[in-house]
């Protein structure tokens, strides 16, 4: 998922660079576009790599030393 959301930043530049050549608007939009869905596929990818609650250590206990 990582490598998705670093070709769509790659995508995303590429279309900012190519709407400030040209001017057009059309491809700022798809910048922002590319941009949103690199966004959720990056926090996706964050969300589903969380551990469960089951596996941390209770919030009660301290560290011992």
């Amino acid at each position: 998922m990582l490598v998705l959301t670093l070709a769509l930043a790659a995508i995303g530049l590429a279309l900012l660079i190519l709407s400030l050549a040209t001017g057009s608007v059309m491809w700022a939009w798809g910048c922002i576009l590319v941009c949103v869905i690199g966004a959720v596929v990056l926090l996706v990818s964050a969300l589903s790599m969380r551990a469960p609650d089951e596996e941390l250590p209770p919030r009660d206990q301290h560290a011992k030393r």
